[in-house]
């Protein structure tokens, strides 16, 4: 009798044992809108990997690059319902509900890739994340970011008065929006696998685009002209639903927040390291290239500036700071 109760616990203790790790392991999805061979991507799947270990094989991360699950407004609900659990985003969208994520767009804010990552690691950076779960329904873990803006074209930008009445594809959010309107050109936006076609048919005569998406996507096929004028940098967030993120342990919290913020610092990195050496392959290819610097644009940014600077009040906190680490 007592063999048989001491076997009945065993099997109830393993059961019970069996159940816990089940409620407790989750195979989670992540959203991009970047390829698969896009550093994101690379670093989202490094990321899965690194969750997987580190839990002991518990957790896992599928990842859906490409949009696969749709676009990134498509991904932010999906993020709210908890029918997604992570992404990795543009601000782009983040900014269209939370407005102070606009002044991450302000034009000429940051010199280049290095100074815009330690701006994106900055204090006051991370204060934009704070404003997410209340503003967004989505716990910001940290930054990541692509290249510099560029402006690729069919035909030559020598001065601002040329992109007048230019159809210019950009990424659907408000601040770069406004940015281009303010030139007197035509703003298209235009999911970014779209692209290369979208100059093959003439369906655009320009895009807004960082070198690496340049050359990856092989657009310089289908627009000859390069105006490289860094005028804006283009951060990246990565997050998880509010939804899922209740639903976790503070142990799984902290796993998911270390792993997923050493990979977002990967991209930052990545990008910094990456960047010379890619403006060098784009100046070694046959196309034309200007060069712009914040005076080319002065009449654009003037317009912007009195755009964002009531509607993101960070602005005036992110700009001190920025200028701070530029004395650096």
């Amino acid at each position: 009798m007592n063999r048989m109760k001491t076997l009945t616990l065993a099997c109830a203790a393993v059961t019970l044992a069996v159940t816990s790790i089940s409620a407790q392991a989750r195979d989670f999805r992540l959203g991009l809108i970047t390829p698969a061979q896009h550093l994101w991507s690379t670093e989202a799947e490094a990321f899965a990997q690194t969750l997987s270990e580190r839990s002991g094989g518990e957790h896992s991360v599928s990842v859906f690059p490409a949009q696969q699950l749709g676009n990134e407004a498509q991904m932010v609900q999906q993020l709210q319902t908890g029918a997604l659990d992570m992404a990795f985003l543009t601000i782009a969208e983040i900014s269209n509900r939370i407005p102070d994520f606009g002044a991450l767009y302000a034009p000429y804010l940051v010199d280049d890739v290095n100074h815009a990552a330690r701006l994106l690691r900055s204090d006051a950076a991370g204060e934009l994340l704070d404003l997410m779960p209340e503003g967004v329904g989505l716990v910001g873990v940290g930054y990541g970011m692509v290249g510099m803006r560029q402006v690729l074209s069919r035909s030559p930008i020598e001065s601002a008065d040329d992109l007048q009445g230019q159809r210019l594809r950009i990424t659907p959010f408000e601040p770069i929006r406004d940015f281009y309107t303010a030139t007197g050109a035509a703003p298209a936006p235009m999911p970014l696998l779209e692209v290369y076609d979208a100059l093959a048919n003439g369906q655009v005569d320009a895009i807004d685009m960082d070198f690496d998406s340049i050359l990856i996507l092989k657009f310089y096929e289908q627009a000859n002209n390069l105006l490289i004028s860094n005028h804006m940098m283009f951060p990246m967030v990565g997050v998880v639903s509010g939804r899922v993120w209740r639903e976790l342990s503070e142990e799984d919290r902290e796993l998911i927040d270390t792993a997923m913020a050493e990979h977002l610092e990967n991209v930052l990195t990545g990008f910094e390291e990456m960047d010379a050496a890619q403006e060098e392959e784009i100046r070694g290819l046959d196309i034309n290239i200007v060069e712009a610097d914040a005076e080319f644009f002065s009449e654009a940014i003037a317009e912007w500036e009195r755009i964002w600077a009531p509607k993101a009040p960070m602005l005036e906190t992110l700009r001190a700071e920025a200028d701070r680490l530029r004395d650096e």
